[in-house]
């Protein structure tokens, strides 16, 4: 019971402060002119959307951030290197996408950051990462408790989490184009998270970081207050990228990094749409969807957008019950 206490209180607290803070942050976003600017490909079906503020983010970002440090001063939460990691990372991740989000709206077009600056601040993340996590007497082993496979990567590990928190950020990045798609889904992804974290008693600190999922997840239910459809506020990268290195991370420090690939499959199916739609028009010079990622597909195809996000939260939901059963029960 009092495991189901900690996790309510958590997304109860979550829930209201993010509730308040978009309340105040919106219109301070539009007074200061934050507005996307929709992409020329999408202007038929979202040329409404212009100069909606974007940088929502930040409605269950600060709420998170302040709220976990709160609990840690009140020792509601017990400080950890785990701890630490996942916190260092979703907020490195929010900054870059910050910056990425300011100089879009600074040249009034999609062009924030180049891929190749976004990468190096990624790799940059990566790196302290891992240097914090062998610091602190972490294990390089890829740990599939389930199939009872253990695999010592060495120093390769480093490239392992380059390569997921790359992965898990792009694909929640990629996702994020229709009104409340990717913070519903990302919604889903952390519940399942916090209860896989909670059961994974190996891992140090595995209850403070399911609080901090639980915590995550009430703020998330707040941001979608103002996201849904129609969105009074885009989350941005500022949201994107920290929610997709955040839910890695955790993946990451509880032995989980398989089971992320279910938690996650809407993002991975979204990521591989683009990927499969690039490499098609690069060599047979014709597409597969008719817009990439393949939300735009079922939009092209006549789908009302709530239409398109209520079936990719179905999908959603199954995946991450599955991978409840795959990573506590089994």
């Amino acid at each position: 019971m009092l495991i189901l206490a900690k996790a309510v209180l958590a997304l109860m607290i979550g829930f209201i402060s993010s509730i308040v803070f978009g309340f105040f942050l919106i219109p301070m976003l539009k007074k200061m002119k934050m507005g996307q600017t929709v992409s020329i490909f999408l202007q038929g079906n979202h040329s409404s959307k212009n100069g909606t503020p974007t940088m929502g983010g930040l409605i269950f970002i600060v709420p998170t951030i302040f709220t976990v440090i709160v609990l840690l001063l009140m020792n509601k939460m017990e400080f950890s290197e785990n701890l630490f990691i996942v916190l260092f990372v979703f907020l490195a991740h929010a900054v870059l996408g910050f910056m990425d989000d300011y100089l879009s709206i600074k040249r009034h077009d999609n062009e924030g950051l180049t891929e190749i600056q976004k990468l190096a601040g990624q790799l940059f993340i990566a790196l302290i990462f891992f240097y914090i996590f062998m610091a602190c007497g972490g294990n390089p082993v890829l740990d599939i408790h389930t199939l009872g496979i253990k695999i010592d990567m060495g120093w390769f590990y480093g490239l392992f989490l380059l390569f997921i928190l790359v992965a898990s950020s792009n694909a929640v990045n990629l996702t994020d184009g229709l009104d409340g798609l990717a913070g519903g889904l990302s919604l889903i992804s952390f519940l399942a998270m916090g209860i896989i974290a909670w059961g994974s008693t190996w891992a140090s600190g595995n209850e403070d970081m399911a609080i901090f999922c639980f915590i995550l997840v009430g703020s998330l239910l707040g941001f979608l207050f103002y996201n849904t459809y129609p969105a009074k506020v885009f989350m941005g990268d500022t949201g994107s990228l920290a929610l997709g290195s955040a839910l890695a991370t955790v993946a990451i420090l509880t032995s989980h990094e398989i089971t992320l690939v279910i938690i996650a499959g809407v993002f991975v199916v979204e990521t591989l749409s683009s990927i499969i739609q690039i490499l098609s028009i690069k060599y047979r010079h014709k597409k597969v969807f008719l817009m990439a990622p393949l939300h735009h597909h079922f939009e092209k195809l006549g789908w009302a957008e709530q239409d398109i996000v209520k079936l990719f939260y179905f999908f959603g939901l199954v995946l991450c019950m599955m991978s409840i059963a795959f990573g506590v029960w089994l």
